[in-house]
């Protein structure tokens, strides 16, 4: 049946004359590495996510088209509830994103406490994605998991664009955006009451940017960032609870009260905000200096207790550039300063009760980088990298009587990377990777939800080694990466029986593995696969009196498939079809539990109408037609064996968007 229902969507785009991709991969440009380069001239392994991508799925999230990419795995435990799997780097995120740099539009977005808040966003806040796989550290500071690049597009053109979308589980999405005079303001709100009990989310998000250039060889850029978010969190389930009622929130248990009882939720506000100024001196010198300044603030009633966290921070990042012919040579610096404090209470019906904990943290990351690269006769490039980084978290718990110290510092850690490319042909560029990473540990995960301050954990790193080919010729494009990550001191998740989680340094890992992405066009037919293969194992990790090694690492699946079918059924009428798979994976470092593996269908249809310079775009389509029951977001080594969070069922969506231009002075 899955694979009927599968055919038959193909069957039908390849009946017709489907639309050829205006946008080609080999026509790409990416920012990673600060190289601006085609990306098949780029050595490292990049998944690149454009505007088209993120046009074959609903416009509620961008978390489908991720997915749709090797090596990345992107979960929602709930609406609005992200987490980012780049090459296993969830192993130590509960929720959120950890581990993974971010950089809006240039600008450190990722706070310097290591979390990204990316629920922050809205799908419209994106025009391009940039996924950095592997240890990034020699020039976009500490991390092993990667780096995400994204982009919002700069403001061009004069015109308004206006949209809604409604769906099923009481999902609804407006979006609007108008953009003059090298100016753009964005608004988005959105609401879903979730496939489960108690997983109602709402989320509003405005922005702006604008575009300036003062002088002849200067350029000034200016982002604005709120996002204002409120979801309901219902928990993890056990394997008894998911087979019987996989959409009921976490029930009571002992002590413990239900997810409805406690109100468990999240409440979540950022304002963030960044300026950037290029200058180029003449045609070998110049620089590129930003710097930001961001405040959130979250709340969470959870089953265990009431947190509440302020997250003041700023920061900023200087490049120069000096570029001849053969040589291109990048040197500068970044640092974050935050000023943070958590205060945790008792939980009474969703309202804090007793203080229990109040914890100021002044936390401080420093990288200096270099980076020169040459391109030699005979199709050779040559780039070699390296940072110093250093970090410190201080935290006071004012709480005590006397004041409780503890400082977690580290200094003077190294991170390079040498990365060669050779052109054989235009269509056959080969690349080898060596690099090492580094990753202090979180805020979050010094202080975890148990509220007690961890003194013992230690940084993880290790070194990448890695082996790609990338080209194309024609209608067909292909990307391979192979990788070997050997990573010591490996931080991961733990949770204890009420469902606080904590952290640990787990020995060592061995992560290794293959990507691929293909792409085929037939006249107007677009054909895609991605396929990941995941050989991830534990090599020395002995917790008490078990000893784990050998055994697979938890939360990333062996084995994972998606493929695609875009095609023109009529003048301006487009339908794309997507078919991913995900192999089993263990949910616990015993490797004693599994969450099953899964196949997933969706569809889009799209048409659009135009009439002058006003277009009406028209969608519907349809997400899990296969009525699959699985888990997207589970929770690793969850005491009592609650690891489940059930993805939403067999859903629908439609929607309209109108565009148009402004007209220009007569």
């Amino acid at each position: 049946m899955r694979t009927s229902l599968f055919l038959i969507c193909t069957l039908a785009a390849a009946a017709a004359h489907a639309q050829e991709d205006t946008t080609r991969l080999n026509e790409v440009t990416v920012q990673g590495y600060g190289q601006q380069r085609l990306l098949t001239e780029v050595p490292a392994a990049v998944n690149y996510v454009g505007q088209r991508d993120l046009l074959r799925f609903a416009p509620t999230s961008v978390l489908p088209a991720v997915n749709s990419m090797p090596g990345v795995r992107m979960e929602e435990r709930s609406p609005g509830s992200y987490r980012l799997n780049v090459r296993g780097s969830s192993l130590r995120s509960p929720f959120g994103v950890r581990n993974v740099k971010m950089y809006y539009n240039g600008i450190p977005f990722t706070d310097p406490g290591g979390n990204t808040y990316l629920n922050q966003f809205g799908a419209g806040s994106f025009s391009s994605l940039e996924i950095l796989k592997g240890p990034g550290s020699s020039l976009y500071g500490a991390g092993t998991g990667g780096v995400l690049l994204a982009g919002s597009g700069r403001p061009g053109n004069n015109g308004f664009s206006a949209g809604y979308t409604g769906g099923s589980f009481g999902s609804h999405l407006a979006q609007a955006s108008v953009e003059a005079a090298g100016q753009r303001i964005y608004y988005s709100w959105q609401e879903a009451n979730g496939y489960r009990q108690h997983t109602y989310m709402q989320r509003t998000v405005a922005g702006w940017s604008g575009h300036w250039q003062p002088s002849s060889k200067g350029v000034l850029e200016a982002h604005l960032l709120y996002g204002n978010l409120r979801y309901q969190t219902p928990g993890g389930l056990t394997p008894e609870q998911y087979a019987t009622d996989a959409r009921q929130a976490r029930p009571a248990a002992g002590a413990f009260p239900s997810a409805a009882e406690s109100r468990a939720a999240i409440y979540q506000q950022t304002i963030w905000g960044g300026l950037q100024y290029q200058h180029t001196w003449n045609e070998q010198w110049k620089n590129a200096t930003a710097v930001y300044g961001a405040y959130s603030q979250v709340k969470n009633p959870s089953i265990r207790n009431y947190e509440r966290r302020t997250e003041p921070h700023f920061g900023g990042r200087t490049v120069f550039t000096y570029q001849r012919q053969w040589l291109k040579v990048l040197a500068g610096g970044e640092l974050q300063q935050g000023y943070f404090n958590t205060s945790v209470y008792g939980n009474k019906g969703g309202q804090q009760d007793t203080l229990q904990t109040d914890d100021d943290i002044n936390n401080r990351n420093i990288s200096l980088f270099l980076q020169p690269e040459v391109v030699l006769q005979g199709g050779w490039t040559i780039t070699a990298g390296i940072s110093l980084n250093n970090t410190a978290m201080h935290f006071a718990r004012q709480s005590d009587n006397p004041v409780f110290h503890f400082t977690s510092r580290f200094r003077n850690e190294w991170a390079p990377r040498l990365a060669v490319m050779k052109q054989f042909h235009p269509a056959a560029n080969v690349y080898a990777v060596v690099s090492k990473g580094f990753s202090p540990p979180t805020v979050a995960e010094v202080l975890p939800s148990t509220s007690v301050i961890n003194t013992t954990l230690q940084a993880e790193k290790g070194w990448n080694y890695e082996l790609g080919a990338r080209g194309g010729a024609g209608p067909f494009w292909y990307d391979v990466s192979l990788f070997y990550f050997g990573l010591k001191d490996a931080i991961v998740q733990r949770r204890d029986a009420s469902g606080a989680d904590y952290f640990e340094n787990a020995g060592a890992t061995v992560q290794q593995g293959v990507e691929t992405f293909v792409s085929y066009r037939l006249r107007r037919l677009k054909l895609r696969v991605a396929y990941t293969y995941n050989h991830f194992r534990y090599k020395d990790f002995v917790q008490v009196d078990k000893n784990y090694d050998g055994n697979t690492l938890p939360g990333t699946p062996k084995h994972a498939l998606a493929a695609g079918v875009d095609v023109e059924l009529a003048r301006r009428l487009y339908l794309y079809a997507t078919y991913t798979y995900n192999d089993d994976l263990f949910l616990n470092d015993a490797n004693t539990d599994k969450a099953a593996g899964f196949h997933l269908l969706g569809c889009k249809v799209s048409y659009t109408h135009t009439f002058g310079k006003t277009a009406l775009m028209f969608h519907a389509g349809g997400d899990n037609l296969l009525n699959v029951q699985y888990s997207l977001g589970n929770d690793i080594n969850a005491a009592a064996r609650r690891y489940f969070n059930v993805a939403a069922g067999r859903s629908w969506y439609a929607g309209v968007t109108v565009r148009g231009a402004f007209r220009g002075k007569e």
